[in-house]
């Protein structure tokens, strides 16, 4: 079957993308099985790889959907990435949340989940050493804040204009496809996503803006 709309290729093309990391996950998993009699752990990272490919593509076909809570999507994109940097012998990437619980926000739960998976995968990127990803969510009357900063070395000045254009990447080994569709879900939700650097330390931060009582 052939999509007959850029915009509609763009969106399959950015499930896959984030398909494409969760199979990289179950991957890993399945290499080190082999090796490997008893394994629960790298079992039940298997497992929850399967479940977030089944929520991604629930998510495409589900068109009712109830606000879904900040707290939940923060921790099953937490388990992703802890996920994946444990299978690949990464140092550990912690996730932490600075936000009080109950917060709800509109849209897709697994929309929100992949605007967290693909932005604490790119913190993880920029931490091979390790490091926390802090989420923190501030009020500003009209408007809520979610801000997801990391301890990596920051943003090249040069290239913060680019970030969310489709395609653009630092690195040669991938499709630079993440960050556009965090860009692209936000602004769905009605929201916007910025990126710069942190003013308290080294690192990236980047910064969602929601219309007051969506998020």
């Amino acid at each position: 079957m052939m999509w007959r709309t850029s915009e509609r290729g763009r969106d399959v093309a950015g499930l896959a993308h984030d398909l494409n990391n969760v199979f990289e996950t179950i991957a890993e998993a399945a290499e080190l099985l082999s090796d490997e009699a008893c394994a629960a752990p790298l079992a039940a990272a298997i497992s929850r790889s399967v479940e977030r490919g089944r929520r991604l593509v629930d998510g495409f076909a589900d068109e009712h959907y109830a606000p879904v809570d900040l707290a939940i999507v923060v921790e099953r994109a937490a388990d992703f990435v802890r996920d994946l940097t444990v299978l690949m012998g990464r140092p550990n990437v912690s996730v932490l949340r600075e936000f009080e619980p109950g917060l709800k926000l509109k849209g897709p739960d697994s929309e929100w989940e992949r605007v967290f998976m693909n932005l604490f995968l790119n913190a993880a990127q920029a931490m091979p050493g390790g490091g926390n990803i802090t989420v923190r969510v501030s009020d500003h009357g009209e408007k809520a804040e979610i801000r997801v900063a990391d301890e990596g070395p920051g943003i090249p000045p040069e290239i913060l204009d680019r970030l969310f254009q489709a395609n653009f990447s630092t690195r040669s080994n991938q499709f630079g496809l993440g960050l556009h569709i965090v860009d692209t879900i936000v602004r769905g939700q009605g929201g916007e996503v910025r990126a710069g650097n942190r003013s308290d330390r080294s690192g990236a931060e980047f910064r969602i803006s929601l219309p007051s009582g969506a998020g």
